[in-house]
């Protein structure tokens, strides 16, 4: 057994430390689920028994997102999609490339077929799940760390980071340092985990089943709507930035879908001061 910058090799065995970080994450993410099953009343079994589906489903869509979404470092413009010219490279997700539109996408199509199939309620779920998930994200963006992929523009920032020639665009190749954005995006998305269960907790009286999980389709977007500025290399459509402006419609369609949820809801009305007439 030995090891390298990217894994261990234990025999004939691989282990790459990027699929060992992310289930690491989908662990931690399952634990905090689990015991906000248990306080809600549910049984926390559930989610060990569902994680593995999830799993499944949320690598098959985060790949399915970055094949239709390649980078420009992948494809640069004016060239075809590589994955259409060779379909077996979809496949091969040891190499790097998920996204995580996608995977959130894949995943809760999985949460909705497990709780169809078991009669539960699937909005509660969503609920349950929804912290945890954003403290996978936490965790997992570390993997990035470990590829030197996902970095900001160069800075001399104090907590920069060096990125190896290699791994650098090419336009980029003269410049050392970067900013961390995976420990940006991994700090962000910690203390969005901590306000999913602090509204879940602190605001219970005020909410509706569903607004935790609407509450995350609020804050990751955001969260990854100002850190794409700094990004480098992130998808183009049309000239736009595709994770930039996908953040944009989900953040402000589950903000307005909170905002129409809440609307209607009667004010508890304080009680009446009555007037002291002097006589």
């Amino acid at each position: 057994m030995y090891f390298d910058s990217l894994g261990i090799h234990i025999g004939p065995l691989y282990l790459r430390f990027y699929g060992i970080i992310l289930v690491t994450g989908a662990m931690a993410g399952g634990w905090l689920a689990a015991v906000e099953a248990r306080r809600r009343g549910q049984q926390p079994e559930h989610v060990w028994d569902a994680l593995v589906w999830l799993l499944i489903a949320g690598i098959a869509g985060a790949r399915l997102y970055h094949v239709l979404t390649p980078s420009p470092s992948m494809m640069p413009p004016g060239t075809p999609n590589p994955y259409f010219s060779n379909p077996v490279a979809a496949f091969q997700i040891w190499n790097g490339g998920l996204g995580i539109p996608g995977g959130v996408a894949g995943g809760t199509f999985a949460l909705w077929l497990y709780t169809r199939r078991k009669g539960l309620q699937f909005m509660e779920w969503t609920d349950i799940a929804a912290p945890g998930l954003l403290l996978a994200q936490s965790v997992g963006r570390w993997g990035n760390y470990i590829n030197q992929e996902l970095y900001g523009s160069p800075t001399n920032l104090p907590w920069a980071i060096f990125i190896e020639p290699q791994y650098r665009l090419v336009e980029y190749i003269d410049y050392d340092t970067y900013h961390p954005l995976f420990l940006y995006e991994s700090i962000l998305n910690f203390l969005g985990c901590l306000l999913l269960l602090w509204i879940a907790r602190r605001a219970a009286d005020h909410i509706r089943i569903g607004d935790v999980f609407i509450a995350y389709l609020v804050t990751y977007p955001t969260i990854r709507f100002f850190l794409e500025f700094i990004r480098l290399d992130y998808s183009r459509l049309a000239n736009s930035n595709v994770n930039q402006s996908l953040s944009v419609v989900v953040a402000v369609t589950a903000a307005t879908l909170l905002w129409i949820r809440h609307r209607h809801r009667v004010k508890p009305s304080s009680p009446k001061r009555t007037q002291n007439i002097k006589s």
